[in-house]
């Protein structure tokens, strides 16, 4: 071993591994989540503006495979990076806050189990291209909705948690978590009408709600990137008395 440079311990180590995994996965799937960019590459048929996002990969769909993929993709990714991420817990927060975090965790989880379910109880045609193609398909639907219930519970929890640390009470998740969750509810919201009997344009709003998640996940990435940080060392005690060399003050003989 070098002189004055200690190994770096084991768990160290696995603690820079997991955080790593945890960024990289929820970046990765902030990205993918937002795959449905590549309508406009390819000849889906639908229109973005009068469609669902779950369309693109409805049962009998051309590029049914495609969009599904992605999907799938994403929700693994992020599930991944939500159980990382449990183990990035700081530990200047107190224990009701990090109590709040892991919380947030799980529920990030939930949504991404809800997302892989949405994939594998797919709609069964595309309303927006089959007039009697019902916009409620009772699987999906169920399926969307706990998407959502867990969304805004990780909302909740993470940017309470992030808004009690004592080490970064600034960072993003504090500064911009109820602001996203706001907006994603109003464009969640924007989305009903088709479901309602009253389709147009829910497209839009659809749209929009899933770029607000994208960015929510990389704030999250951030987030759990800040959490692993080690805490500031205390700065000295004043009144420590000073370290005296040895010799130093002994009169020396003329």
């Amino acid at each position: 071993m070098t002189a004055g440079r200690p190994a770096q311990p084991a768990g160290g180590r696995r603690s820079a591994i997991v955080r790593r995994t945890a960024v990289t996965a929820l970046v990765a799937g902030g990205l993918l989540y937002n795959a449905w960019v590549l309508q406009w590459a390819v000849p889906t048929s639908l229109d973005p503006r009068h469609s669902y996002i779950s369309e693109l990969y409805a049962e009998h769909q051309p590029y049914r495979e495609l969009f599904a993929g992605f999907e799938f993709t994403c929700g693994v990714l992020v599930l991944v990076g939500a159980l990382a991420a449990r183990w990035c817990t700081p530990r200047s927060l107190p224990p009701s806050a990090a109590r709040a975090q892991r919380c947030g965790w799980w529920m990030l989880a939930g949504f991404a189990a809800a997302s892989l379910g949405d994939v594998l109880w797919p709609m069964a045609c595309a309303p927006s291209l089959d007039p009697a193609c019902r916009p409620v398909h009772p699987a999906h639907t169920i399926t969307s909705a706990l998407c959502h219930f867990f969304l805004f519970a990780s909302f909740a929890a993470h940017t309470w948690a992030a808004r009690h640390r004592k080490d970064a009470p600034g960072g993003p998740v504090a500064v911009w978590g109820w602001w996203l969750a706001g907006a994603a509810l109003l464009s969640a919201l924007g989305t009903v009408g088709a479901l309602l009997g009253h389709p147009g344009w829910h497209g839009v709003p659809q749209r929009v709600h899933v770029l607000l998640v994208g960015v929510w996940l990389v704030l999250l990435a951030s987030y759990a990137a800040r959490s692993a940080a080690p805490a500031p060392a205390p700065p000295p005690d004043a009144g420590d008395p000073p370290v005296v060399r040895a010799g130093a003050g002994v009169p020396q003989a003329p």
